[in-house]
């Protein structure tokens, strides 16, 4: 029986860098997976005196013959998403990202920052990007999927009646509640470019296994990060191993 794909993480706390094992591996696969994790985590890769820097989109993606998916376990930014993409401009067809992961938008980095405030001397040093709450709406089961760009309208609705339930809490910390023309604007500008690359991972990744496609499951950070098994509460939000 033949090895359905192959999986990279890191043994320690990140910075083991898988980015550059990512990337050479990446040359004989035919599609390169990030699994979890959002833009907290990164990969700097070099080539030639060229620097890219990469937070969500999978490494895979120097590889012109090798085609990327950024899965459902992933918190996805779509501000810092498209500032990735602008960095290349072959992703037609390349590029897929699951209609599950769920977004995390500019209030989930403001709900962060404005806990960590609050915890004072025992705040743990998140990044403050949202990384954290963005999970914590996912497991609530009142976060945002990918999928829902597809209807802005709908969104920013669902959006601003989430935080008119949650007024006395967003007031506490200190976070503005949305104006909803503003917010649907944003999306719809979110939505103009992701949306040619938003599908349905799960059926694709079925398809390329029926096909015996080679695939690569790139992690992020590393195993003592893990929600599970890292060094809690010193971790990040995401399961960075392979179960």
């Amino acid at each position: 029986m033949s090895t359905k794909a192959d999986l990279i993480v890191g043994l320690q706390w990140g910075d083991e860098g898988k980015g550059k094992i990512v990337d050479h591996m990446a040359q004989t696969h035919d599609y390169v997976c990030r699994f979890a994790g959002g833009h907290n985590a990164g990969h700097t890769i070099v080539v030639g005196d060229k620097k890219y820097a990469l937070h969500l989109i999978p490494s895979g993606v120097l590889n012109p013959n090798a085609k990327n998916i950024v899965g459902n376990g992933v918190v996805l930014s779509p501000v810092d998403f498209i500032k990735e993409m602008v960095q290349f401009d072959n992703l037609e067809d390349r590029l897929f990202i699951s209609d599950k992961a769920h977004m995390l938008l500019p209030y989930h980095a403001l709900i962060d920052q404005a806990r960590e405030r609050m915890k004072g001397d025992k705040a743990i040093g998140t990044t403050g990007k949202g990384i954290g709450p963005a999970y914590g709406d996912k497991i609530a089961r009142v976060g945002h999927r990918m999928g829902e760009l597809h209807d802005t309208e709908k969104l920013s609705t669902k959006i601003v009646e989430f935080f008119e339930v949650n007024k006395a809490i967003f007031e506490v910390m200190g976070v503005e509640l949305p104006i909803k023309d503003e917010l649907k604007a944003e999306l719809d500008g979110y939505a103009n470019i992701l949306a040619p690359h938003i599908v349905d991972t799960t059926q694709l990744m079925w398809k390329i296994l029926d096909e015996d496609k080679k695939v690569l499951l790139e992690g992020a950070q590393g195993t003592m990060l893990d929600i599970d098994h890292g060094t809690y509460p010193y971790v990040t939000s995401s399961t960075t191993v392979s179960a």
